[in-house]
């Protein structure tokens, strides 16, 4: 074997021509953890945290072709092994063709994004899905000859699947079976970021794993109580806990922790919001299909660096940008999650705190893909979502503008369609930034509120309602005489209520 070869620095344990050290498992975590609390030379020229996010999910990539092999794995430890080479499989039980394939397409797009490798795809007619095994024998066992062709090592059903048909078909293909929801939970636990975001997918996969948990090999009965049936006493004779019962305890015990946890976040997640609702700055939160473009738009009107990446559910965690409108009003702009069809259930509630803030919004800007061959059923599936948390929250729907996005890389034809299937909405590119501005102005138009003309004598101890009257409203004049700052704007009535006092026919009278 090969030496490496590395740089003579302290860099901890090392293999060389001379001194054969090996790394044990107890080093490696001990120097992960050396490393990770070591500080970083700061680099004034480093890219912004959403480049450096972009660089660090490159360069996390699965290593194809490495498998693992386990005698005796928990329902746990074998659904999380690592996604590689798979195959999908689909139930059309209504709708077009089209439709038909282009939910199959963007499956594989999820199980791209999860970092596995497409090798096959099969879409089967149905009334219903088979209630034993999801595709029905026969297709099953073309399925398996399937993945014997192919070489695949995991199915992806375009579907949720029950605990019954995930036995079924697994016993027919004798490979991994995943459903859609459990390889969308994947991929938020990817790129899951934030500490709120992190706790939120956890207790998701749990939510959905506690039903599917069952026994591989001798795991059923690995405990036993007393003294396994001899002179334990009363009370303390049989087989105990089984694994299958010790992992539902602990997935329970678990679940209740984190709820615990995800409940004192919303708290300061709320806190936060209250915040921003006792300011008259308007709350646009940024809204749609994942990949339309949502995180491009905020950095196209705000100037910010927010990550942007071609893939599903790059962004998990919401993210808030201030910007100005032409007329030099500030507003606030939200970026949230992005939506899909049949997105889990498990995490729309899992994510429920993060979801509202779409419920507190001044006005929501729906972004739609307008290159994706069925914009209509985006806009559809997020609306349903949006109702949803809507109606959870016995709140009114906030209002609506639509933004097809990507209109550089849109059939023109489509196009078309679109402008008389959606009046009112804007058409913009985020990447080469048509109709940004246009944009801009329109929604100085329609945010707009009722303001006051006002004349205030604001003495030089409130500072920070000069700060407000220059936030929210528009100076005409602006002068310091000696009592304070004279000015003359036109603010929000509720400002204007607040300025009163200072009206400056009253100061100086």
């Amino acid at each position: 074997m090969t030496d490496t070869h590395r740089p003579e620095t302290d860099l901890g344990p090392h293999t060389d021509s001379a001194d054969h050290t090996t790394w044990t498992a107890e080093e490696s975590e001990a120097w992960s953890r050396r490393i990770a609390r070591s500080p970083l030379p700061v680099d004034e020229d480093a890219p912004s945290s959403g480049d450096m996010q972009l660089e660090e999910r490159t360069a996390l990539r699965r290593v194809a072709g490495l498998s693992t092999e386990l005698a005796d794995v928990t329902e746990v430890e074998y659904r999380q092994l690592r996604l590689e080479r798979v195959v999908l499989v689909g139930v059309w039980t209504s709708g077009t063709a089209t439709q038909a394939e282009n939910s199959m397409a963007e499956l594989a797009a999820l199980a791209e994004t999860a970092g596995s490798e497409v090798l096959d795809a099969l879409v089967q007619r149905r009334d219903k899905p088979d209630t034993a095994t999801y595709i029905g024998s026969g297709k099953a066992n073309e399925l398996r000859d399937v993945v014997l062709a192919t070489g695949a090592d995991t199915v992806v059903c375009d579907g949720e699947l029950t605990p019954a048909q995930l036995n079924a078909l697994e016993k027919v293909v004798k490979v991994k079976v995943i459903d859609r929801t459990a390889l969308i939970l994947d991929i938020f636990a990817q790129h899951a970021t934030s500490r709120e975001g992190k706790a939120q997918v956890a207790f998701a996969q749990m939510e959905y794993m506690l039903p599917r948990l069952r026994g591989w090999g001798e795991s059923m009965s690995r405990q036993a109580g007393g003294r396994a049936g001899s002179n334990g006493g009363v009370g303390l004779r049989g087989p105990g806990e089984t694994k299958i019962e010790t992992d539902r305890r602990r997935i329970r015990e678990r679940m209740a922790k984190l709820r615990r946890e995800i409940k004192g976040m919303k708290q300061a997640r709320d806190t936060k919001r209250e915040r921003r609702l006792e300011s008259t700055t308007p709350n646009i939160a940024i809204v749609g299909y994942t990949n339309a473009g949502k995180s491009s738009l905020l950095n196209a009107l705000t100037g910010s660096g927010v990550l942007v990446q071609n893939a599903l559910f790059a962004t998990l965690d919401p993210t808030s940008r201030k910007s100005t409108l032409e007329d030099g009003r500030a507003i606030v702009l939200t970026d949230t999650v992005g939506f899909v069809r049949h997105l889990p259930t498990q995490l729309v509630e899992a994510f429920r705190s993060t979801l509202e803030e779409v419920t507190d919004a001044d006005l929501l800007l729906h972004v739609v893909d307008g290159s994706d061959p069925l914009p209509v059923d985006q806009i559809k599936a997020v609306r349903e979502v949006i109702m949803d948390v809507v109606k959870e929250n016995d709140a009114p729907m906030p209002p609506e503008l639509i933004v097809v996005n990507k209109v550089d890389a849109a059939d023109p034809v489509q196009l078309t369609q679109l402008r008389g299937l959606l009046p009112g909405a804007r058409f913009v590119s985020a990447r080469t930034g048509e109709g940004i501005a246009e944009l801009r102005e329109h929604l100085g138009e329609i945010l707009a509120w009722p303001e006051a003309e006002i004349e205030v004598l604001i003495p030089y101890t409130r500072g920070d309602l000069v700060a407000r009257i220059h936030s929210e409203g528009r100076i005409k004049a602006s002068s310091h005489e000696a009592d304070g700052t004279h000015v003359e704007a036109r603010v929000p009535n509720a400002l204007a209520s607040v300025l009163s006092e200072f009206a400056y026919d009253t100061v100086t009278a």
